[in-house]
């Protein structure tokens, strides 16, 4: 069923139909529960207020990368040896925001040029993890050492995937890993991020300061709405769940504490933002680090979401093992964490 159905498809509601619903929510929990309302209002102010001086800075940092061409950089690390370009895939995905609408094309563009899927799998396995807006984001909300780690993660966990992608007895599986028609012969011809020429100075170019201005007004608003309904959420998952909720399941002396956040992780997680504050929350009530680590980790790789985007792109036995390097690797943050943490 559509959402708001009865607004006219293609209008200027239309296409704001979300926003729409989310004012005709908020103004009903006004009405209904002003107290609580304001209360809530309250706490995400404060919050938003709080991570502004180190989400500020991750978001400029983005827009400059997709407005000076650094994007288009990612297909020539890809070529060359098989190991240097594992490597270079798994860094640059771990620190370098590419177009969030684009990664599908992106990766599929490549294997249709003939890129090993070794590097691609590398890429889009540490791509999804952090991004400099990403990275200050989560310093701001669950501190230094864990953002650190996850970026490490993230280089980790790509390097990992595309070495055993690499490996002879996968041989068979990633020779031809995309499908050879439906959705992926269309995107093939999609596959586009940025400006393909490298440019620092962006104040030069009137389109490439045009893009800048809208890199930072996409991620300003995407960051200020996720934050804000996520930050909502935490204050009201304090206010009804007791601390030791979570503590039985998710906390440091549970054996399946670990497992249990990467199988949770992958279906509920819907976006990097709106995630951190509510695990923050979740940690407050109980979950251990290694468990977190483990959520947002499995959440970012293997969304439901994302996954459902993949499976039509690739053929069976490459997804199978997209998925099993996704949730072990997942899994296997969350240990490594847990044991320094």
């Amino acid at each position: 069923m559509p959402v708001l159905p009865f607004i006219e498809p293609g209008s200027s509601l239309h296409r704001h139909r979300w926003l729409l619903l989310g004012a005709i929510v908020g103004f009903a929990c006004a009405w209904l529960w002003p107290l609580q309302f304001m209360a809530t209002l309250e706490f995400v102010a404060d919050a938003m207020l709080g991570v502004s001086a180190l989400v500020i800075p991750g978001i400029l940092v983005s827009a400059w990368v997709n407005a000076s061409g650094a994007g288009g950089g990612v297909r020539r690390a890809f070529s060359g040896a098989p190991l240097r370009a594992i490597v270079l895939a798994s860094l640059i995905g771990a620190i370098t925001p590419v177009c969030g609408v684009t990664v599908l094309p992106l990766m599929a563009g490549l294997l249709a040029a003939g890129v090993p899927l070794a590097p691609v799998m590398a890429f889009w396995l540490s791509s999804p993890v952090t991004d400099p807006a990403m990275f200050s984001v989560t310093i701001a909300t669950l501190g230094l050492h864990f953002a650190v780690f996850k970026t490490g993660f993230a280089f980790l966990l790509g390097l990992g995937g595309g070495l055993v992608s690499a490996s002879p007895i996968f041989r068979t599986w990633t020779a031809e890993p995309l499908r050879q028609g439906g959705l992926a012969a269309t995107l093939t011809k999609e596959s586009h991020c940025g400006s393909p020429e490298f440019e620092m100075a962006i104040w030069r170019q009137a389109a490439r300061r045009r893009q800048f201005a809208n890199e930072v007004v996409a991620m300003t608003r995407l960051i200020s709405i996720c934050l804000g309904f996520a930050f909502a959420a935490e204050y009201l998952m304090q206010q009804q769940l007791q601390p030791e909720a979570f503590a039985g399941l998710l906390g440091r002396e549970s054996v399946w504490a670990i497992p249990l956040a990467v199988f949770v992780g992958s279906p509920a997680y819907l976006d990097g933002y709106a995630a951190l504050p509510l695990v923050r929350g979740l940690i407050d009530h109980g979950m251990s680090p290694g468990a977190a680590m483990a959520f947002l980790v499995s959440g970012s790789v293997v969304s439901i979401w994302g996954a459902l985007a993949i499976m039509p792109v690739l053929k069976l036995r490459p997804f199978l093992l997209y998925l099993a390097l996704a949730l072990f690797g997942s899994a296997a943050t969350g240990w490594i964490y847990a044991a320094l943490s």
